[in-house]
């Protein structure tokens, strides 16, 4: 099975590309975080997946809850995917979109995931080291998982680095089975 991501790939730098030409980065990424975040709700979920709707009308739903925040251009571009059968995709796409703005922008979005609060000065080691690793700014956000145990998971776009506690243990777990 191909993964929703590569699947969404085509799709994101196709509106990346318009966009850039248009000089509407901000606001395509804004429109497509947005039908986004719409499209996780469970009302919405139900009808854009349902094989009853045309795309047109899945499309329309996307409209009618963003209203005025959803622009013409990004409405087509929704309105392209429904007619491919990959709205579904749209959360995939949305973060690809980011990342190829963020590559634009030569930075990096990073966010740190530990068992309790990260220190203002360990996010800044963390951030000048992902800088120097990348070559390129980083905008660094944290968030606290009391399921870690203890450690951190530091991703950076594809990059995931696991130095959590629970990461060790599954790992030793995997080392450990035969």
């Amino acid at each position: 099975m191909i993964e929703p991501r590569t699947l969404a790939r085509p799709y994101a730098r196709a509106a990346f590309e318009f966009a850039r030409h248009a000089g509407a980065l901000d606001a395509w990424v804004d429109g497509l975080n947005m039908a986004a975040a719409v499209s996780i709700e469970p009302e919405v979920r139900a009808v854009l997946g349902d094989p009853a709707k045309t795309a047109d009308q899945r499309v329309a739903v996307l409209a009618t809850v963003l209203g005025d925040a959803l622009s013409k251009e990004v409405r087509g571009f929704l309105g392209i995917m429904a007619t491919n059968g990959r709205l579904d995709l749209i959360n995939e796409t949305a973060a690809l979109f980011a990342e190829l703005k963020a590559a634009q922008e030569a930075s990096v979005d990073v966010l740190v995931t530990s068992a309790f609060a990260v220190s203002d000065d360990a996010l800044n080691e963390i951030s000048e080291a992902m800088s120097r690793h990348f070559e390129r700014t980083v905008s660094i956000t944290s968030e606290t998982d009391s399921a870690l145990l203890g450690g951190a998971v530091i991703r950076a776009g594809d990059v995931v680095i696991d130095g959590s506690v629970r990461g060790r243990l599954n790992k030793l777990a995997g080392t450990l089975t035969p």
